[in-house]
């Protein structure tokens, strides 16, 4: 079984800190387990984060705080490092890179030949509007608009052909809101060009851990990826290693009783 969205951010670059990874993972019964990174903490990605913080000063004040504070080249030395090691199961390296329209460019430049095992696009801001930092941000917000905003940028995503799996894909109802319309020709055209670009879907974990959301994807949603003969992984969104396997078992039943 393999956790596919496991955050190494709370501790440092070092071998004792992925073994604390490794050893929750065994406990838990894990085969497998991919370690990232979010693309906002590293300088060279800043570049990408300029628009959003010009447009909303939460972001310029959070980014200022949490972004930058890595580099590429460090993490790729502790990927090799753990690469080099005996391991009691396997682990794969990625990113988490946070997807803006016409970024596409600037993405593929900065991961091309860096040896990463996996890339994940996520959306984390719709335009604007960072819908999944505070619960308040949402007063006021036309939330049908959001819904489709959202999904159209998630397919924009897929259509890029940067990523090799796409993050949380219906992230949005992090906070409970429901759009007045039906989503099913969102999660059609969604997994359509998810098939089309060869990428995976996550089902994930994190937002039932931050709120009461639903576990994982809807069902509508696992059907629609279903029907286009996606491959779905199961992730915790850990960001610390107690909560490696967070309700994996759960999500890949959910995954497995849900019929196309």
């Amino acid at each position: 079984m393999t956790d596919c969205h496991i955050h190494i951010e709370r501790g440092p670059y070092t071998l004792d800190w992925i073994n604390k990874f490794i050893n929750k993972a065994v406990e838990q019964g894990l085969s497998e387990i991919w370690l990232l990174e979010h693309s906002y903490r590293f300088i060279e990605f800043l570049p990408m984060y300029n628009d959003i913080c010009a447009n909303n000063s939460y972001i310029k004040t959070w980014l200022a705080k949490k972004g930058g504070v890595c580099n590429l080249s460090d993490y790729l030395h502790l990927i090799d490092e753990v690469r080099n090691s005996e391991l009691p199961i396997k682990i794969k390296f990625g990113l988490e890179i946070c997807y803006f329209k016409n970024s596409e460019e600037f993405i593929g430049q900065l991961i091309k030949n860096k040896g990463f095992d996996f890339t994940i696009g996520s959306i984390h801001f719709i335009d604007h509007f960072a819908y999944d930092h505070k619960p308040e941000f949402w007063d006021g917000v036309d939330v049908d608009e959001a819904y489709k905003r959202y999904f159209e940028t998630s397919i924009d995503l897929a259509k890029s052909r940067v990523f090799d799996g796409i993050a949380h894909p219906d992230c949005i109802k992090l906070y409970g809101h429901k759009p007045t319309f039906e989503l099913t020709e969102y999660y059609n055209s969604l997994a359509a060009e998810l098939a089309k670009s060869d990428m995976y879907a996550e089902q994930n974990s994190g937002s039932s851990r931050r709120t009461n959301a639903e576990l994982g994807m809807s069902v509508e949603l696992i059907k629609a990826i279903k029907a286009n003969k996606i491959r779905i992984i199961t992730a915790s969104d850990a960001h610390c290693p107690e909560d490696v396997g967070y309700k994996i078992r759960q999500m890949e039943e959910i995954s497995n009783a849900t019929k196309e």
